[in-house]
């Protein structure tokens, strides 16, 4: 295509569409995105999260990839070697998941008919179709990403490092691999960890059983909300110090669902006042049951098989059935066998697994496991110097510090194909296990760990692989860039993602990964709920660019943020800002057909003229103060509050003041320097609109800026948000904004022909304001005639044979005879129509007051009420009958 930015007349209508198109490509074919490390510029570098190749971007995505860059492009305009870097993430379950169900809805096949390899390959294939997919959204949203830095989650330079980290934490004690109670998925059959599972509060059932003790008729009542782990049961605990139970101690019960014989114990872990005092132990099934187990060295069987059906061993009966069918056929069979109590219904907390959103299993399994505390404790002491990261809000390293004191291990190890491969092999005879960067030797002998790590184990080097950090490598890149400036992220995945950055970078590094995080909410719809495909009320941000263009959504975005805080999307904000962004451009317009054809910007001859009109040096000061304002919340994270100064500015004091007034002096044939200063004056404070408008609108603001008469760069990428200069100030000029206001409304009240001109006398002026007046007035009536049809006078009117309304002004008044804007005959008309309804309300009130009834029974208030509305309208009435006498 041709130059995206090539100079063409501006359309009489904004077109999104026509604005945005090809303009990306033409500042990536310029290499405006490009960082310059030997530019000997300050840096200022983001990382964009990196999104799942699952699909496609949401608008959560949008949000915060709008917040990176409009910092990135605000900072590249204040003087910064900007980095934005793109990435991806390989995202195991969810891509494995995705991938698995896709290649099943189109050939029928599972993973395990490819087997792993082919598995493999086919979701690389699935890879660099979403990716580019999402590439494509990222340029469609404007972002100014150097795709020289990009990294994906399983490059193989990511694998080394990877690779590296676990080694050297298992080397240094910090990674171990045991047989504990994980979180389990048995729709994915991979453990999961902590935080991947959501506690949601769900209608269920307490089942109470008889455990029989042997030879006796006597029973201990256990309950149990998971009767399908009873076949694991090893023992039955009670406290030591239960009164109630202490015959108890050593005596054996029978397991009601399969009839082994299992002891009754003394734990201290048992609460005497929690439901019977007594319960089941099943350690494989339990965390705090497997703690137990760890006590009293009792077995940990497992009942259930990674899908989440029971075993062989529970039984021909139950072997092979799903876990809530076997739970229906227990309560069947221990009816039969009046070995069941009774069931009450409950809602309690329940664990699913975020990716499946299957209800998951605690499951002894064997895995890999990071020690956290120590990591914990980095985190703990870094927060505690003043090197600190800074949270915005605050309140979200609070957050961080609660989850680091009191950290669980991690489970890094997954049942997947799709991921790091964890560098650990065992020996096939000897089962040793041998950790390193490559295979032992000779490799016939050993067999590799068949599970991959989690995935927030390579995102949590982020920071580290897209800045090329190696061990002991000195690398000037990576120096000049790290730490990154801001992370951008949601408050959903601070301990998902940022605090894993964090311990990870300290422990390598010795450094923070980031100076600053900031953290955003969740977009959530109108009626404030989660966006969701069950609820349907999910908004693609692609659709939304169709319709108002990827501008107006980000203006939204932006606008419509406050730090830490939830968005609620509406669309008829979106179309507001599709309004503005019409408005800056039929502002722009005119400008720009108000310039000769030889005009030249000069700043020069804008100052030499800023004693030439008021209005001009008025601009120019409300531009100073918006731009200091607004960097100054842009600084603090503050894009709402910046975007509102900045909406104020244009839309108020640019388009509907300033234009305005330009008009006037634009028309002014007497005097060209008027004429030439207010030219200059439009161009410099359109541009500067443009670039503090450009990390909010970044494809409407670079379309406005190719339009100005002899721009200085190539691009407003390569502008500066500058300190604007300062000018005369003009403490008088607020005044007659506020005449010409008073006048609209005036007029507007009194449905006042735009025709009719209206003279105003001045009263009741002070000294301050005569001598304000007296020097303003000539050029102040010159836009007061235009703006309003109107002009002031300083001289008297004979307020004693004329019908006067007063406008009040600060301390004085405007006064307009009621002559210059109603004829004769329709005044003469309305004082009829007043002077019946003064006589009727007068008759009205005689009445009243000569009522004994009222005088009598009335409050004293009351009756003092009436007769002064009885003594107002009689004086009402005189006055109106003067004024139609002299008439």
């Amino acid at each position: 295509m041709s130059d995206a930015n090539a100079k063409t007349p501006l359309p009489l209508k904004y077109q999104h569409h026509e604005v945005e198109e090809g303009r990306y490509q033409w500042w990536k074919e310029h290499k405006l995105f490009d960082s310059h490390p030997q530019s000997g510029k300050k840096p200022f570098t983001i990382l964009v999260p990196p999104p799942n190749v699952t699909g496609k971007l949401h608008l959560g995505h949008a949000w915060d990839n709008a917040l990176e860059d409009a910092l990135i492009r605000f900072k590249h305009l204040n003087g910064f070697d900007t980095l934005f870097v793109p990435g991806l993430d390989h995202a195991g379950i969810a891509t494995q998941t995705k991938v698995e169900a896709h290649l099943f809805q189109q050939e029928g096949k599972r993973r395990w008919d490819l087997g792993r390899e082919g598995f493999i390959e086919e979701i690389w294939k699935w890879k660099e179709t979403y990716s580019e997919t999402i590439r494509q959204q990222w340029a469609k949203l404007g972002l100014a990403l150097d795709y020289r830095f990009e990294k994906f989650t399983l490059d193989k330079d990511v694998n080394n490092l990877v690779n590296y980290v676990f080694v050297t934490l298992y080397n240094n004690g910090l990674i171990y691999r045991g047989k504990r109670i994980v979180n389990w998925d048995p729709s994915q059959k991979t453990a999961i960890s902590n935080i991947e599972v959501i506690y949601r509060e769900t209608p269920g059932q307490m089942y109470y059983f008889k455990y029989q003790l042997v030879d006796s008729d006597d029973y201990l009542e256990v309950a149990t909300t998971r009767p399908e782990t009873m076949f694991a049961d090893q023992c039955l605990v009670v406290n030591p110090n239960d009164e109630r139970y202490k015959k108890y101690h050593g005596k054996m019960v029978i397991n009601p669902v399969n009839n082994m014989i299992i002891p009754v114990i003394a734990d201290s872990y048992v609460e005497t006042d929690f439901g019977t005092g007594v319960m089941k132990c099943t350690p494989a099934h339990d965390v705090n049951d497997f703690e137990i187990g760890e006590r009293h060295n009792l077995a940990k069987p497992l009942c259930l098989n990674e899908d989440g059906t029971l075993t062989t061993s529970c039984g021909p009966d139950y072997a092979g059935l799903d876990r809530f069918e076997a739970r229906d056929k227990i309560i069947h069979n221990t009816k039969q066998a009046q070995t069941f109590l009774k069931a009450e219904n409950i809602v309690h907390q329940v664990g699913y697994s975020e990716r499946s959103n299957t209800i998951v299993e605690p499951y002894l399994s064997n895995q890999w496991f990071v020690k956290m505390e120590p990591l914990a404790k980095l985190v703990l002491d870094f927060q505690k110097t003043n090197q600190k990261i800074s949270f915005f809000p605050e309140r979200f390293n609070e957050v961080l510090l609660q989850w680091m004191n009191n950290p669980q291990d991690w489970t890094i190890s997954r049942q997947l194909w799709w991921g790091h491969q964890i560098p650990a092999w065992y020996h096939k005879e000897t089962k040793e296990i041998y950790v390193g960067l490559e295979a032992p030797h000779p490799t016939q002998d050993w067999e590799r760990d068949a599970d991959v790590l989690d995935t927030w184990f390579s995102s949590a080097l982020w920071p580290l692989v897209t800045l090329g950090w190696k061990p002991d490598q000195a690398n000037p890149l990576f120096d000049h860039y790290y730490p990154t400036s801001v992370l951008v992220t949601g408050y959903d995945i601070i301990f998902f993602w940022v605090a894993r950055m964090i311990f990870q970078s300290l422990y390598f590094t010795h450094q923070k990964p980031f100076n600053q995080v900031l953290i955003h909410g969740l977009v959530r719809d109108e009626q404030g709920r989660k966006m969701s495909k069950s609820l349907g009320n999910g908004v693609d941000p692609m659709d939304v660019i169709a319709n108002y263009g990827a501008d107006a959504l980000r203006l939204f975005l932006l606008t419509s943020s406050t730090p830490g805080q939830d968005l609620k999307y509406n669309e008829e904000k979106v179309k507001n800002s599709w309004n503005f962004l019409n408005k800056l451009w039929n502002a722009s317009r005119f400008v720009y057909l108000q310039l000769p054809d030889n005009f030249k910007f000069d700043e020069a001859i804008m100052i030499a003229h800023d004693g030439a009109n008021e209005a001009n040096n008025w601009i120019l000061n409300e531009l100073k103060l918006v731009m200091n304002k607004s960097q100054a919340l842009i600084d603090a994270f503050e894009f709402g509050l910046a975007g509102k100064e900045i909406y104020d500015f244009v839309w108020n004091k640019y388009c509907s003041w300033f234009i305005e007034l330009a008009k006037v002096n634009l028309a002014n044939k007497t005097d060209p320097a008027v004429q030439e200063s207010t030219q200059q004056t439009l161009v410099y404070v359109l541009q500067n609109i443009l670039i503090m408008l450009h990390p909010f609108a970044p494809f409407i603001t670079e379309r406005l800026y190719q339009e100005l008469p002899n721009p200085s760069h190539l691009s407003i990428m390569l502008e500066t948000w500058v300190n604007p200069i300062t000018i005369k100030q003009t403490p008088n000029f607020p005044l007659l904004l506020e005449l010409i206001s008073k006048i609209r409304e005036f007029r507007a009240d009194q449905t006042i022909n735009k025709s009719v001109h209206l003279v105003f006398n001045l009263q009741k002026l002070n000294a301050h304001h005569i001598q304000v007046f007296k020097s303003e007035l000539p050029l102040w009536n010159a836009y007061l005639k235009k703006l309003v049809n109107s002009e002031l006078v300083l001289t008297t009117i004979n307020n004693e044979k004329t019908d006067l309304i007063s406008l009040p002004v600060k301390e004085f008044f405007l006064e307009v005879p009621v002559s210059q804007f109603i004829k004769a005959d329709v005044l003469a008309a309305q004082w009829q129509n007043h002077k019946k309804m003064l006589e009727v309300e007068i008759e009205r009130s005689q009445k009243i007051l000569s009522n004994p009834n009222f005088l009598a029974k009335a409050q004293p208030g009351k009756v003092a009420e009436e007769q002064k509305k009885y003594a107002d309208y009689q004086e009402q009435l005189k006055s109106l009958l003067e004024k139609m006498t002299q008439k």
